[in-house]
Order: structure tokens, then C-alpha cells, then sequence
């Protein structure tokens, strides 16, 4: 980690130079060794081996020489003057554009070697927020690639290859094209995910489909032979002889092959389907990818790196039978960001031993494994939530002991004490932090006071933040309901707003309770009212 850092400042260091000049010139020096020098100042620093400051200073800072310094008298020229240029937009305090900016130097390094026309520009926003403003950066990081002065923002993984698969396809090279053993065999060490395609003489409707394909995919890379044997490398199970379609992915599962129609949509789903590996490890950088993944049906699991690996052959072997049908996704609950807003949702964000959810992104649903994590317990799970029989998980409190002149109600209590319940029901729906609900509460006390003596009335309050219910929507705390004996399914909105006076009037209006029943309450209280 300390060995990365010292990347990351050196890194940091260089960017905080600026150029005066608007436009890169990209044939002073041969750069194409400095992809091979950054990639192995990153590997050494992931093994935590010692880093040469001086030789990392170096090859960090031929990186960044290939990238113009944007400011605000040339941030808008830069664009214009260029035909292709690709852009981060970063502020020195972001961790994030820290993290992103070896990733950026390493894609700018690499497509100058491929022999790219693309020129490379970075921008301190907080810096040069006229600038910023001027080109389209609104946050950090930013990356943004501009193609005859047409914007087009970056959402992939902040990788080098996702980027540089990103910058190639939206320049007009959606396709490798591999016609060696040797090419093929060398493209393999990139180790990334990738579409195959094996077309003879590179033409037909079929061959179009896969080029409108690879056009439209913003995130995978597609390569393309007509050679069987060239195919074979990259695809060693490929039996047609004329034409096919795989994806390739760096994990034990490896191997997809697509045995839809050749049409655009169908090989984009299939790669959509199939382009994640059995189980995601969920990270801030793929969340967004794993949230607009169109498999709906999500399957978490929750537990610390040590937990994991007794878990992990398991779980990838359930996945293996529901895939492209279930996304199977495990979070690190040693990171808080990323597992506690999961876990509060099932009030389980002190849960230390490992647990598995559920989700359905289609509706919101949620659910929860109850069960010991075993095989055969998560098959059943998996079944029963493929097929729709699995009952949805809602927050809840335990039951209740005390009793009081206010019910509690909890979630596993909300039907019988409030929707079957014979009586009317007066509810407070609150959460500890909502700012007017200690004061609403006080006059919901007073109120109960008042209707102490009503057989036909009970008042109850409910914890929202903690219980919930599939017939319990609300969105604003606090907030107030009168569930009528004779009409359960449409409860009666009261304004927070109201005095108590008011409250009680439309309660006796709508019980049709004359005032001299109502009267059971301490004389303070009936003053009030």
C-alpha cells in the first residue's frame, strides 16, 4: 500500500504542472516502452516490493508528458483543435482521482503505442472550475472523450484496458483483427474479456450483425478472425469450421459460446448475460454495472475475506446452475461503505457472521436467507425466488411485551393490530431522527388521552426505520393515518400540520363520536381540545 501511495504522489506531483501550449505534439519522442515501465512499477507495487522513487519518477512523468495541462485559457481550444482528444478532469483531493490516474497514464501510454490519433488532456477542476464549466466536467473524476468536438462521457471501470477498449471503439476500431497464432497468443496475455468472432472472408449479414455489435458495446473488447486455427487459440472448444460467436472471460468458467440468432440485439445480450464472471466481488468502481445489469434477479452475500473462502467454492457452484438467470454478487463486510447501507436495509448492519440476500432491481423487492448457508439451502432459496414463491423480507422489531395507552406496532404485528384489528386504529408512523416527530408525538399522547374512554379506538405508533410492511408506504416522517373499522385498505391522511383541536374534531366527525363520550381525559387535557 505504501509503495502504491508513493506512485500516487508522484503521480499527484506531475499533474499539479501545468503546459502553456493548446495543442500535444505527439511525434518528439518514442513512447512505447513507457506502458511496459508503468505496468511494472504497478505490479511491484501490488506485490509490495520496494519502488526505485527515482525510476517510477521517471517513467510516471513520460507518461504524463504525452498529456497537455489544461487551464483556462485553453481548455475550450484544446477541443476544438483537436480531432479526437480524450480528457480527465480530476481535483488533487479526490481519492478517486488519485486511484484513476496510473489507470489513465497506463490507457494514454497505450494507445499511443497502438498508434492512436487520440490526443490526452487533464484538467485540476477545482483548479480551473471556468474551464471545467467550459468543457463539461461536472464532477471528479471525469472522463470525457471528444470527437469532432462531440462530447461523449466515460462510466466504465476505471481500467486500462476497459478505457482503452472505450477511446478505440467510439474512434471508429470496434474490432481486432487477429490473423496469427502469434497475434492471437499475445492478445491472450492482456487477460481481459473479450467477444470472438470467426467470419469467413469477413462478409454476409451475419458477419454485419457482429460489426453493428461490437459498434454499439461500449465495454468489451471484440476481436475477429477468418483463420479456424487463430480462433482455436483464443477459443480452444470451437468446432464450426464457417462461422462463431463466443465470449472469452479471465475466471474458471471461461468460455461462452453464443448460439443465438446473428442479430445485433441478440449477441448484445448475450454478452450482457454473460459477460460477468460466476460470482461479482462488489466494488464502488462495478457498482453502477452491477445495478443496470440486466439480470434482475441478484443473490448477495455478506461475510469478511476469511469467511469467504470456506463459502466461495459453494457458492460459485450454485451460481454455475443459474447462470445468466441469477447475478451472484459477494461484498466484503470489512468494507463498510460498501456492505452497511446493504445491511441496514434488513436491519442487519450489525451482523457480524456471514449472510446472504436477495434482490429483484424489476420491483424493489428484497429478500433474506434465513437458513444455515449450505448448499442446499441456497438451491432452495435460488428456486424459490426464480420461480416467485420466496415471500419478500420486511424490516421488524421483536414482538412487543408492554402495553400502553399507545400500542407498538412492529412489523410482524402491523396486520393484526392494525389492518384486522375491529377497531379503528389512529396511527403515528415516526423515525428516531426525523426532526418534527417528538412534537407530533406529544400531541398524539394527548389526543389518546382525550379518546381513553372510546371502546371503538385504539391509538398505535410504529417505527418506521426499523419495521416495515408491503402495505405501509410513506416516504415523509412524521406521518399520520386513521384506519377506519369498515374500510382498512384506505386509510384517512391526517396533516401533521393540525392542532390537536383539529385532529379531534375530524376523529369524532368521522367515528361519528358525540363530544360527550369523548370525555375520559384529565381536565388539561380536555382545555386543550
Amino acid at each position: 500500500m505504501r509503495a502504491r501511495w508513493a506512485v500516487t504522489l508522484l503521480l499527484l506531483a506531475v499533474l499539479a504542472l501545468t503546459a502553456s501550449a493548446a495543442r500535444l505534439d505527439l511525434d518528439d519522442d518514442d513512447d512505447s516502452g513507457v506502458l511496459d515501465e508503468l505496468l511494472a512499477i504497478d505490479e511491484e507495487a501490488e506485490r509490495g516490493g520496494l519502488l526505485d522513487a527515482e525510476g517510477a519518477g521517471e517513467a510516471v512523468r513520460r507518461a504524463q508528458s504525452m498529456v497537455l495541462a489544461l487551464d483556462n485559457d485553453n481548455a475550450r481550444r484544446a477541443v476544438e483543435d483537436h480531432a479526437e482528444l480524450l480528457l480527465l478532469g480530476y481535483a488533487p483531493w479526490c481519492e478517486r482521482s488519485a486511484q484513476l490516474m496510473p489507470r489513465f497514464a497506463e490507457a494514454a501510454a497505450a494507445l499511443r503505442a497502438m498508434g492512436s490519433a487520440v490526443a490526452f488532456a487533464k484538467l485540476d477542476g477545482e483548479r480551473y472550475p471556468k474551464a471545467a464549466a467550459a468543457v463539461g466536467v461536472k464532477g471528479f473524476p471525469t472522463v470525457l472523450l471528444f470527437v469532432n468536438g462531440t462530447e461523449h462521457a466515460y462510466h466504465g471501470l476505471h481500467t486500462k484496458d476497459a478505457i482503452v477498449t472505450w477511446v478505440r471503439k467510439k474512434t471508429g476500431v470496434p474490432i481486432i483483427r487477429l490473423q496469427s497464432k502469434d497475434s492471437a497468443e499475445e492478445f491472450l496475455k492482456k487477460d481481459m474479456t473479450f467477444v470472438i468472432g470467426l467470419f469467413k472472408n469477413f462478409e454476409g449479414a451475419d458477419h454485419e450483425e457482429f460489426v453493428k455489435a461490437a459498434t454499439t458495446d461500449n465495454e468489451v473488447q471484440f476481436v475477429e478472425t477468418s483463420d479456424t486455427s487463430v480462433a482455436k487459440v483464443l477459443f480452444p472448444g470451437i468446432t464450426s469450421e464457417e462461422k462463431f460467436v463466443g465470449l472469452v472471460k479471465s475466471e474458471p468458467e471461461k468460455f461462452e459460446k453464443f448460439d443465438g440468432k446473428f442479430e445485433e440485439k441478440e449477441i448484445l445480450r448475450f454478452v450482457e448475460l454473460n459477460k460477468f464472471p460466476l460470482i461479482t466481488v462488489f466494488t464502488e468502481l462495478n457498482s453502477g454495472k452491477v445495478y443496470s445489469s440486466p439480470i434482475e434477479l441478484q443473490v448477495f452475500t455478506f461475510a469478511e475475506a476469511y469467511d469467504f473462502e470456506d463459502l466461495e467454492s459453494m457458492v460459485e457452484e450454485i451460481a454455475r446452475a443459474f447462470k445468466t438467470k441469477i447475478m451472484f454478487i459477494y461484498v466484503d463486510t470489512a468494507e463498510e461503505n460498501l456492505a452497511k447501507p446493504f445491511l441496514t436495509l434488513y436491519g442487519l448492519e450489525s451482523e457480524k457472521k456471514p449472510t446472504v440476500t436477495a434482490f429483484d432491481t424489476s420491483n424493489g423487492a428484497k429478500y433474506l436467507m434465513e437458513a444455515d448457508i449450505n448448499a442446499n439451502n441456497l438451491r432452495e432459496f435460488c428456486l424459490s425466488l426464480l420461480d416467485g414463491t420466496l415471500p419478500p423480507y420486511h424490516k421488524s422489531e421483536p414482538l412487543p411485551q408492554e402495553k400502553g395507552l399507545i400500542e407498538k406496532v412492529v412489523g410482524r404485528t402491523f396486520d393484526s393490530s392494525v389492518l384486522e384489528s375491529h377497531q379503528n386504529v389512529f396511527l403515528e408512523v415516526h423515525t428516531p431522527w426525523c426532526v418534527d416527530c417528538e412534537a407530533i408525538s406529544k400531541n398524539v399522547e394527548k389526543l389518546a388521552k382525550h379518546f381513553s374512554g372510546s371502546d371503538n379506538l385504539k391509538f398505535a405508533r410504529i417505527d418506521a426505520s426499523v419495521n416495515e410492511h408491503p402495505k405501509l408506504k410513506v416516504n415523509n416522517y412524521p406521518t399520520l393515518f386513521l384506519y377506519l373499522a369498515e374500510d382498512k385498505s384506505n386509510p384517512i391522511k391526517l396533516s401533521k400540520k393540525s392542532s390537536v383541536k383539529d385532529m379531534a374534531k375530524l376523529i369524532k366527525e368521522k367515528l361519528q363520536i358525540p363530544d360527550v363520550e369523548t370525555v375520559a381525559a384529565p381536565d388539561n387535557v380536555k382545555d386543550e381540545l
